[in-house]
Order: structure tokens, then C-alpha cells, then sequence
């Protein structure tokens, strides 16, 4: 069957929003509302699988909604609001978990490195969150999710799931006037030049806001001077820039401040270094802190504005949840069906 295009991805209420997040996701959640129907949901209850303080998790929460309105998300064009006012996320959830295979989950490489040396202590939660990422995504049908390559795997057991439960319940499914597949298997969307930022600090890196440093990472609240200063301590090489792009690949650093430029301006690695390629890292750093504060100023000092209007931001929440809700609702009462649930 041919299912509605239809875009669904989340981001964790965990701490300060950076660089990473705002060039890995955010913008282009930004850039697909012109594509197609888009769900953003901030995933609270995939937060709590690790301890959050319950008088941090709201403001946290309320952070990242600011952030997406802030960089240009529009919340009466598409759908904002945090995940654990559907109830139908963990509603799937649990059939999924009935869904998945143990072995799938084995494979997960995010619960081996969240959890480290000691998995025993480690909570359920924790090892069943791709079951609740699938739920997340195939209670609304999405047929395409913007992932950064660390979520690709998870990505891919969604698939699993789907087609798991297209397979066992197929007779059910047709029974019902579902046609031959209920579940879309949802495409990822990996686009643009920098989907992986470095930290400022080390370019071998993941730019992360758990970093002991903030100098390895541009805040999304950043003001103005203080993103200029991280650029110019920012960690490079002696040489100067490449002209050739193959050349990036040796040196981190370098690759990683070209990348973000290149991400900023909407250009490609190769481009910017036909303009740079040849200049000292000084002269490279000045035109990348007045792009980085012409782009993020803005952002950031929105930001600070809505933070300041927590009841503006939950009525953007509730309204979103209300509209999310019309749709889960449609899916879960079919699920229930097919799956053999009495309701009435």
C-alpha cells in the first residue's frame, strides 16, 4: 500500500544543546517542513532511561522546544511536543517488545557503550529503548527519519520491527482492510557535509555535551563572544589550510572546522577550500566566527527570549501533543485490532 510521506524524529532532553545537534539534526529538520508533514518530538521518556533529576528533566525539556522554534520549526505548519504526553509511544512500545528478538537487541552497539563494563546495572529501559525509537516512529507511520549515523542501527531494527509485525500478523492485517502491510519501512534521511562534529578540542571526537571541557563544544545559548572565543581556541595543526579535500582526511582538526564552515554556509567541503586552501588557520578562524555568530547569534538570543515564557512553550507542547495524539490514536486502536485486543 502506498503510505502519506511523512517525517518523524526526536531529540533528547538531556543538557545544553550544541553545534553537533543544531548541524547533525536540527537544521535539517529545519529544511524538510518544506517536504513534507513533519512530527519533532522532545523524547523525555527515552531521557529517564538513564537518572534525570525531576526538577531539571521539565526545564531541559522546555530547552530543546526552544530550540526548534528558535532555529525555525513551525509549530501550527507541523507537529512539536514531548513524548510522554501521547501515551501511545508506550503503548506500542510493550507490543514491540513482544515484537523484537533478544538477539536484535544484543546487537544494539548504543546500550554496550551507554552501559559500559558493568551491564548488569544498567536499567531495562536502557536495553529496550530501540523498541520505544521504533514505537516512536511507526506510531505515526513515518516513512522517513533524519538520523545521524550513530542511530542508524536503531533505524534499521525499526525496519526489523515492521516487517516482524507485517509478517506475523499478515492474515489479521489483510483481515482488517489494512492491505498487505500495516507498517511503512521507514527510509533515513542523511544529508549535508557535516552529519559528525568534532569536538573544538580533539577532531578524533564526537562533539558531546557530557565533555568535562566547554571549550569542545559551541552551545547553542552561546552569546556572541563566547563562540568567537571557543573558534579561536579552538584546536588545529601548524600547517595551513589544504587546497585538496583528500588531504583533510589526516588531520582532524582541520577537517572538522572546514566541515562546520562548510555545513554553516550551505557549501561543500571542497568549495570552501578553494577559497581558503593555502591561508593560515588565523585568517580561517576570523571568517568562521563572524559566519558562526552571524547563524547561531540569533538562534541563541531567541532562544534566551522563549526560556524566559515557560507557558507559551508548554501551550506549543500541548497544542502539539493534542494533534500527535489524533494520529496515534488512529494507529494504536488498528494495532489493537489486528493484534487480537478487546476494546470498545
Amino acid at each position: 500500500m502506498a503510505f502519506k510521506q511523512r517525517v518523524f524524529s526526536g531529540v533528547q532532553p538531556t543538557g545544553n544543546l550544541h553545534l553537533g545537534n543544531y548541524l547533525g539534526a536540527v537544521v535539517k529538520f529545519v529544511a524538510l517542513q518544506d517536504l513534507y508533514d513533519c512530527i519533532y518530538c522532545v523524547v523525555d521518556m527515552h531521557a529517564i532511561t538513564v537518572w534525570q533529576d525531576p526538577t531539571e528533566l521539565p526545564r531541559a525539556t522546555r530547552e530543546v522546544t526552544a530550540a526548534f522554534l528558535a532555529c525555525g520549526i513551525d509549530p501550527k505548519k507541523h507537529i512539536v511536543f514531548n513524548q510522554s504526553q501521547v501515551t501511545g509511544h508506550a503503548e506500542l512500545a510493550w507490543v514491540f517488545n513482544c515484537v523484537a528478538r533478544l538477539g536484535w537487541l544484543n546487537r544494539m552497539t548504543q546500550f554496550k557503550e551507554k552501559a559500559g563494563k558493568d551491564r548488569e546495572n544498567a536499567s531495562v529501559g536502557l536495553y529496550a529503548y530501540p523498541s520505544l525509537m521504533a514505537a516512536d516512529i511507526l506510531l505515526y507511520r513515518a516513512t522517513h527519519v533524519p538520523v545521524g549515523e550513530d542511530q542508524k542501527q536503531h533505524l534499521e531494527l525499526t525496519r526489523d520491527v515492521a516487517q516482524k509485525f507485517n509478517n506475523d500478523y499478515a492474515a489479521s492485517i489483510t483481515g482488517h482492510g489494512f492491505g498487505e502491510a500495516f507498517f511503512p519501512l521507514p527510509e533515513p534521511l542523511i544529508q549535508g557535509p557535516a552529519t559528525r562534529v568534532m569536538s573544538l578540542r580533539d577532531g578524533t571526537k564526537k562533539m558531546s555535551k557530557s565533555d568535562a571541557s566547554d571549550y569542545s563544544r559551541i552551545n547553542l545559548t552561546d552569546d556572541a563572544d563566547t563562540i568567537a572565543q571557543k573558534i579561536r581556541k579552538a584546536k588545529t595543526d601548524p600547517h595551513p589550510l589544504p587546497a585538496d579535500e583528500k588531504e583533510l582526511a589526516a588531520r582532524p582538526e582541520a577537517d572538522n572546522l572546514v566541515g562546520i564552515y562548510a555545513a554553516l554556509a550551505g557549501r561543500t567541503r571542497a568549495d570552501v577550500l578553494g577559497e581558503f586552501g593555502g591561508a593560515q588557520f588565523s585568517a580561517f578562524k576570523a571568517a568562521l566566527v563572524d559566519l558562526s555568530v552571524a547563524k547561531l547569534g540569533p538562534i541563541g538570543a531567541e532562544m534566551k527570549k522563549l526560556v524566559q515564557d515557560p507557558a507559551y512553550i508548554d501551550s506549543v507542547l500541548a497544542d502539539g501533543a493534542e494533534r500527535a495524539r489524533v494520529i496515534a490514536d488512529e494507529t494504536m486502536n488498528a494495532v489493537k485490532d489486528i493484534v487480537g485486543f478487546i476494546r470498545h
